[in-house]
């Protein structure tokens, strides 16, 4: 197995460069730093090295190591398990949540990552076997292709974006003509109409109208807004807490919140990334297909 020993250095190092790619602290704060980066690495790393030593395990016959490697690469299922039980911790302190479908989104999209890491690493150190430094930049350019086209779609994609007047009508909350709850407090309504936001957001078909009566996927946005923009908000505040509510005739969704930072355009900017949710994703336009 020593001529294979070059080839599996190249494609585990390739591989988890791979990983440092796909790797990002953004808005969320997740993975944190620097711990939750280490362990994020540290899981690459060996996903990396699971990919490259199969390759030379299928060469030699080794069916033992082959069955071996493919129970470990099964145990990255717990990182799934991992990353979801630290959210959702995390999430129990968060005045604007991030919801149980934001976080098993995450925590699939870390799952997936370490299968990618992995098939670079074995990709690579095939192509080794025949020219390493072939095998090197493929793995590169395509590590750097993956980090490109992971990204699924934006709330942009699926609908577009406007600004909601707020007002009352008695002690009934309104964004434009939208109903969103009702606030009996004259100081909580003072506060109201001087800091909170209204935006109104119109699906552009069948699809995103379902798509954004997810639950899940409204409280993503929430969160999304509420972290980029801050919120005036504390625990024991009811009637300041964001909220969305849907037209139910024509599908808008009316967002309330109180940002920080109001100027519309940059509420606006924030809204256009927000992620829309795999579990959310709903396709009733398909149907139409067997219609005859």
């Amino acid at each position: 197995m020593d001529q294979y020993l070059v080839s599996v250095i190249v494609g585990t190092l390739v591989g988890f460069v791979a990983r440092i790619l796909l790797l990002r602290t953004d808005f969320r704060q997740y993975p944190t730093y620097p711990t939750g980066r280490i362990i994020n690495l540290s899981f690459g790393f060996i996903a990396a090295f699971i990919g490259s030593v199969a390759v030379p395990a299928v060469i030699e016959s080794d069916w033992t190591a082959v069955t071996f490697l493919g129970l470990a690469a099964t145990q990255f299922r717990e990182v799934r398990k991992m990353e979801r039980d630290t959210l959702e911790k995390v999430d129990q302190k968060e005045l604007v949540k991030r919801g149980e479908s934001f976080i098993e989104g995450m925590a699939q999209a870390f799952e997936g990552r370490n299968y990618m890491v992995m098939f670079t690493g074995l990709i690579t150190t095939l192509i080794s076997l025949y020219n390493i430094w072939l095998a090197i930049i493929i793995g590169i350019v395509g590590a750097l292709i993956i980090r490109t086209k992971i990204k699924g779609k934006l709330l942009n994609d699926i609908a577009d974006i406007t600004e909601g007047t707020i007002r009352f009508e008695g002690p009934n909350l309104y964004v434009n003509d939208i109903h969103i709850k009702n606030v009996g407090l004259d100081s909580s309504k003072k506060v109201i109409m001087e800091r909170a936001a209204g935006v109104i957001v119109i699906p552009k078909n069948q699809n995103s109208i379902l798509t954004l009566s997810n639950l899940g996927q409204r409280q993503a946005i929430l969160h999304h807004i509420s972290n980029v923009l801050g919120s005036y908000l504390d625990s024991g505040e009811p009637d300041l807490v964001p909220l969305s509510k849907r037209d139910m005739d024509d599908g808008r969704l009316a967002l309330f919140f109180l940002p920080k930072e109001k100027e519309f355009s940059q509420i606006r900017e924030v809204l256009k990334h927000v992620p829309v949710l795999d579990s959310a994703i709903r396709l009733p336009r398909e149907s139409d297909k067997g219609k005859g």
